[in-house]
């Protein structure tokens, strides 16, 4: 997970070396082992390098082709390496040719249509010195990041972070006071995949590319989840074979590496099936054991969650480390400082994860697996509505109880009967027109609640247009059995949610220079478990079927068929504000005005953004003073850039 960072003058100006050595001055805590850039005329393009893969300790990027001129830098790991050499006829190159080298070989080659080929997480810029173009993309599910600025007929910048753009004095440093009514309306995080807290700051969204010349910026979107014909297998045995047979293919992608390669191991069926394929893989390679990092409580007697972990490291292969939410001060001050350090105040909430990170780091790790969309991607959707509307209602009750059993009640089964039913037996021009007398009075209410419980000051709500921002974000969803279950599903998983869920990962890992990887959204992966049927993802009442099928014999019984789901997030989230009170740090004093242009005075604690909680009234003053610190933080270097900043922090 390297930094990769560039400047572009549309207007001719030449780009200046120190413009390119302050932009990555912000991108060498992403990548520490080296700083490299180049420049020639209006153009430069650097790289701050995170030594991840075996071919980054070799490549020495920027990679220029010495034939067309031709540069570029990649934040990069491609998993189809030796397909891409052998189409290219490289294949005696491969110990020169690095993954960077390779994307401009293969655009060399075919040119834009080069993304079709590419198989892995990439964010890269060229500069293509033939066209007088800078030509660049976003891997398929975004999980390496990419941001840019554009002042039309003036310049293009792009960076791995908004802070190594916001550095250069000619970009606009603005904050997008509507990012900040999105943070305090915690659901508006994933209202669309573009958004940033500063004003002309923008995310190039996964599966898209752009393209600049000296008289525009293009961009356009390169590739689509498109589902394909429903999967069909004789047996459930064949259908878990079928989805080990892929999912251990993303897995062994994901442990080439340079160094060691760690996992996140919590007590749930995603990271275990990761780290169980994994440790196979690795002991067959004789790169065994997998360190493993937990996060625990300090009773496995009275937390599920602890009490599943410890049963998972019954596994043969590993090397855990626990970080107990009781025990924190193995991990201060550095823990404390980097929960005051947010690059968005969404990530106030990442403490559990910003442990493991850290963890990690402490052990001498660069790259850390997850299973972060496992949920996502093998979610059963509207499977048990799907079954009402084709009459089988006596299945459709099953998995409704079966359900219901699951998940401890949270999800009543007759709520999901009755639910189902309407779908079934209601004509779509007849939901549509319900929804019409419905919605004026409805979305009237949503907003008065949304209002209340994010204590957010209605006069603000109505300057930032919260009404219109909550209608974008319904507008992602649909009526899902309009469609096909696969379309249901893609539409599900192409939902900017998970976008801005990796995004977080990225952010918080990025701080201690470790890059996460997620097996669940390999491209091969997300495509497989689109065609299954839904009765491969929800069976009995249990979700996730066919991977707790394919993991017979690899994870222990005991966290195979556990039901419902713990988090420790807050717990974790709440030590640390006891151990580093920032309500006493002098960072935080006289920054409470601050949030006055934003709060409402009446108290009313927020929800809690982990689900099946009780509110704690301490996560709405801690979400306060996060983001007092990040406003202060932002304030202080606009103005180190420019005393007289433009920047709506009063």
């Amino acid at each position: 997970m390297s930094g990769v960072f560039g400047l572009f003058n549309q207007d001719g100006k030449p780009v200046e070396r120190s413009e390119l050595g302050d932009m990555a001055s912000l991108l060498e805590r992403r990548g520490p082992d080296r700083t490299a850039f180049w420049s020639e005329g209006p153009v430069g393009l650097g790289l701050t390098l995170l030594t991840t893969t075996p071919e980054l300790a070799f490549e020495p990027q920027p990679v220029r082709h010495g034939a067309s001129g031709c540069v570029i830098v990649a934040d990069v790991r491609l998993d189809n390496r030796e397909e891409l050499l052998a189409a290219l006829g490289l294949a005696d190159r491969a110990h020169l040719l690095g993954d960077a080298g390779l994307i401009l070989e293969a655009y060399l080659a075919w040119g834009e249509a080069c993304l079709d080929k590419f198989l892995g997480d990439f964010a890269f810029m060229l500069w293509d010195s033939r066209h007088q173009k800078l030509f660049g993309a976003r891997d398929h599910f975004g999980l390496r990041p990419f941001y840019y600025h554009h002042s039309p007929g003036q310049f293009f910048a792009f960076a791995s972070e908004p802070k190594a753009i916001l550095v250069l004095p000619q970009a606009p440093y603005r904050l997008n006071e509507a990012r900040i009514a999105d943070f305090l309306v915690n659901q508006l995080e994933g209202i669309d995949k573009t958004c940033t807290f500063f004003e002309e700051v923008f995310r190039l969204p996964p599966a898209h590319c752009v393209s600049v010349t000296p008289e525009r910026m293009f961009i356009r979107r390169y590739w689509t989840l498109e589902p394909g014909e429903e999967l069909r297998l004789p047996s459930d045995e064949a259908y878990a074979e079928a989805f080990l047979e892929v999912f251990t293919e993303a897995v062994r992608c994901r442990l080439r590496s340079h160094g060691p390669v760690g996992s996140m191991l919590s007590g749930g069926m995603d990271s275990g099936s990761v780290v169980a394929v994994a440790k196979e893989i690795l002991a067959e390679q004789g790169r065994a054991p997998l360190p493993t990092f937990s996060a625990v409580g300090p009773d496995p007697e009275t937390c599920v969650e602890t009490r599943a972990i410890h049963a998972a490291l019954t596994m043969p292969g590993l090397d855990p480390t626990l970080v107990r939410y009781d025990q924190l001060d193995v991990l201060m001050p550095e823990l404390g400082e980097l929960g005051l350090s947010l690059d968005e105040p969404f990530d106030n909430h990442m403490t559990l994860v910003r442990a493991m990170y850290l963890a990690a780091h402490r052990k001498g790790l660069k790259v850390l697996l997850d299973g972060v969309a496992g949920d996502v991607v093998l979610s059963e959707g509207s499977h048990i509505a799907r079954l009402v509307q084709r009459g089988h209602w006596r299945h459709a009750y099953r998995e409704a109880v079966g359900q219901q059993t699951f998940w401890g009640g949270a999800y009543p089964a007759w709520r999901e009967l009755v639910g189902a039913a309407r779908y079934a037996f209601m004509p779509l021009p007849l939901r549509r027109l319900y929804r019409r007398l419905r919605d004026p009075g409805r979305q009237r209410h949503q907003l008065e609640r949304t209002i209340r419980e994010a204590r957010i000051d209605p006069t603000f709500a109505d300057r930032i247009g919260l009404a219109e921002r909550l209608q974008r974000l319904q507008a992602h969803g649909s009526d899902p059995v309009v469609v096909t279950y696969p379309e249901e599903r893609a539409r599900a998983i192409d939902h900017p949610y998970l976008t801005v869920g990796r995004e977080r990962y990225d952010r918080v890992a990025a701080a201690v220079a470790v890059e996460p990887r997620d097996p669940f959204l390999d491209q091969r992966v997300v495509t497989f478990c689109l065609s299954l049927p839904g009765a491969q993802k929800l069976a009995g009442g249990w979700p996730k079927i066919v991977l707790r099928r394919a993991m017979a014999n690899r994870l222990p019984d005991s966290v195979r068929w556990r039901t419902g789901r713990a988090h420790l997030g807050w717990a974790f989230t709440r030590e640390l504000i006891r151990r580093f009170t920032m309500d006493k740090d002098p960072r935080m004093t006289s920054g409470q005005m601050l949030l006055s242009r934003y709060l409402s005075t009446s108290v009313s604690a927020r929800r809690s953004p982990f689900p099946h909680t009780d509110p704690d009234p301490l996560e709405s003053s801690y979400d306060d003073m996060g983001l007092v610190w990040w406003l202060k933080s932002h304030r202080a270097l606009a103005r180190e850039i420019d005393p007289k900043p433009n920047l709506l922090i009063n």
